[in-house]
């Protein structure tokens, strides 16, 4: 699905409306992420994400972003690079927006409840429907790829040691 995809997405410096911050308690979701797709999420609670959502206008611009997340108080408290869904995810047909974030960190165990930081750096693509559950793990592949290439660049990694991340 990845095929003619760029590796690459954002301007350098990065342009607004980015960066976004948001932070909220970790909420249990669906259980698709970790059981179905291998992919484990950290959903974001509402109240963390409507305002930065007004900015996106994400009504309009749903889909895959990326930037950096910190868990506090987790087994490892450093700062990862994430990939998040941001939609109605219509393979799962979902009747309300959500934010999905997949931390690339292998973590020992499960941080519900703990507070998580997130600054959104990008747009990696919009949302969309798959006739295969292997197709969506395949782009959520690629779309992992496209964020780590995309934040290996000056302004993004200077992001990585913000002071909001303390």
């Amino acid at each position: 699905m990845g095929e003619g995809r760029p590796l690459i997405v954002g301007s350098e410096p990065i342009a607004q409306p980015f960066p976004l911050r948001m932070q909220g308690s970790v909420q249990k979701g669906f259980g698709r992420g970790s059981k179905q797709l291998g992919i484990p999420t950290a959903n974001l609670p509402e109240e963390s994400y409507s305002e930065s959502f007004k900015l996106l206008d994400a009504a309009k611009n749903t889909g895959v972003y990326y930037g950096w997340a910190k868990v506090d108080g987790a087994d490892d408290e450093q700062v990862h690079p994430m990939a998040m869904s941001v939609g109605w995810n219509p393979y799962y047909k979902n009747e309300k927006l959500t934010a999905e974030v997949h931390i690339m960190h292998d973590y020992k165990q499960d941080f519900y409840g703990k507070n998580m930081r997130v600054i959104v750096t990008g747009y990696v693509r919009p949302e969309l429907d798959y006739s295969t559950l292997e197709a969506l793990i395949e782009d959520i592949e690629f779309d992992k790829k496209v964020a780590l290439h995309s934040l290996d660049r000056d302004s993004y990694r200077a992001l990585q040691s913000d002071s909001f991340f303390n």
